[in-house]
């Protein structure tokens, strides 16, 4: 099954990301949202990103442009019927992603394969909201996705051998390294990070600490790279709020729940980098814990 040209369903940090790294292995891409607006403010960031890597020395300039010549605006669904892999990465709602795999699967070529970048929803519900089950699997990419290495391959129930193989082939043509995970709620990487994150949380609601001194224990006391409140503000809190969910009702256990402050902030709107508000206020020069 060979892979030539890849449709993203989904502009936003995840969906140019993956744009990012396809184009830049040498596919032709088309990029697909709900507006002309949303594309091309993925289409700006992506260029700005690989502007960013060239000025880092991290790809040439003829790399930079052969990516920038591989990617398309796909301004209609109908526009995607040539793709020979369609990878959804829409927001973490599974009624969403099930309406987008209902309208996109009857304009696919029948060899084509389709695929989601859900960080937690079961593959094998998502796979039954198409015509093609056996060619449906879960491309997990970590964010941001031109910079983290993995990508978990998560085959449900009906995934067919041919579509693995394909699937295994793309990932290691972007040059990353692959995870094989179960279809489990939250696969591998979310069902340890997001309760760490979550539990964070609970230790801010609680009063054990402040967000200043939850992160500063987590970076200096367990060697992380960020805290997990300023890692939860990067993520999203809807999308924490979203697997947290998933996994709470997907596993029946109470450890999952969603910590109560979570599901405040979301409620404010305050979802982290993305609405310049979160567990930090990002309004300023420079970021101030708003708790």
């Amino acid at each position: 099954m060979a892979l030539k040209t890849i449709g993203i369903i989904g502009a936003g940090q995840m969906g140019s990301g993956i744009v990012h790294v396809c184009a830049l292995a040498g596919y032709d891409v088309l990029i697909h949202d709900v507006s002309t607006e949303r594309i091309q403010s993925g289409l700006a960031t992506i260029t700005g990103n690989l502007a960013r890597q060239q000025s880092k020395g991290h790809i040439t300039e003829e790399a930079r442009k052969a990516a920038l010549g591989h990617i398309r605006a796909a301004e209609n669904l109908d526009n995607l019927a040539d793709a020979d892999l369609v990878i959804e990465s829409a927001t973490e709602n599974e009624q969403v992603k099930r309406k987008i795999f209902a309208q996109v699967s009857p304009l696919l070529k029948p060899e084509a394969m389709l695929a989601t970048n859900t960080s937690s929803i079961s593959i094998t519900r998502l796979a039954a909201s198409t015509d093609r089950p056996e060619r449906f699997i879960g491309i997990h990419f970590m964010n941001p996705v031109p910079v983290m290495e993995l990508v978990e391959l998560v085959r449900g129930i009906a995934t067919g051998d041919e579509t693995f193989e394909a699937a295994k082939t793309f990932v290691a043509k972007l040059g990353k390294t692959i995870a094989v995970a179960e279809d489990f709620p939250g696969f591998m990487v979310n069902r340890i990070l997001l309760p760490m994150i979550n539990e964070a949380i609970y230790t801010l609601y609680e009063g054990v600490g402040t967000v200043v001194a939850i992160d500063t224990a987590m970076r200096l006391g367990a060697n992380h790279p960020m805290g997990p409140l300023q890692l939860a503000d990067f993520i999203g809190l809807d999308t924490c709020l979203s697997i947290m969910q998933v996994l709470y009702e997907g596993l029946a256990d109470s450890k999952y729940r969603p910590c109560p402050l979570l599901v405040k902030y979301v409620e404010a709107g305050w979802l982290g980098r993305k609405t310049q508000r979160g567990f930090y206020d990002y309004r300023g020069e420079k970021p101030v814990p708003t708790r």
